[in-house]
């Protein structure tokens, strides 16, 4: 496990992580090194859309295409805080380059840009993110928390929420329902 870098990879929860924040859920995972690493849950949309965020913010949303685009639970850190996954990563004050096109922005610039603009327009906007300590994930992967699988853009920006864990199973060729939660050791 020494030496594995996720980024731009997904993690699938595994039946047997009983920990309710993480049951069933996509995370995409942004940064990922000797640190630790940083992820946003992309299939868990809470009780609130664009329109509503943007009104508690005070930022003034023109794109009605985006008004109903649900906000994700991202995590159990930092709650209070927005972060945007969106395609392409552009130049905003705080962005992450997740890869080439997908970035992670946690400035107030690039919902302002979204107000306006409606730009970037594939856009996840979560609130709180899902963080580890350094050697917490690989911790985890080797107690056979998570599967992992390579991302894919299309996924995150092309399908509804709730076929984001499906797609993602699919890359590995197994269903959720295939899955054990008993860990075997050979």
């Amino acid at each position: 496990m020494d030496n594995v870098n996720l980024t731009d990879n997904f993690l699938i929860a595994m039946p047997a992580l009983e920990d309710p924040y993480f049951s069933n859920s996509l995370i995409y995972i942004c940064e990922h090194n000797a640190n630790g690493a940083l992820g946003i849950i992309v299939n868990r949309p809470i009780d609130m859309n664009l329109a509503g965020l943007f009104e508690k913010i005070d930022i003034k949303l023109e794109a009605d295409k985006l008004a109903n685009l649900p906000v994700y639970f991202g995590g159990p850190v930092q709650l209070d805080r927005g972060f945007v996954l969106h395609r392409p990563v552009g130049q905003w004050q705080s962005t992450l380059a997740v890869n080439s096109e997908v970035g992670l922005t946690s400035s107030r610039d690039v919902l302002s840009s979204v107000g306006s603009f409606g730009l970037p327009a594939e856009i996840i906007v979560t609130l709180g993110y899902s963080g580890w300590d350094a050697g917490q994930l690989e911790d985890e992967l080797a107690q056979n928390s998570w599967l992992t699988v390579p991302a894919k853009a299309e996924i995150l920006f092309d399908l509804p929420p709730e076929e984001r864990l499906p797609a993602a199973m699919q890359k590995l060729g197994i269903s959720f329902t295939q899955l054990s939660d008993v860990a075997g050791h050979a």
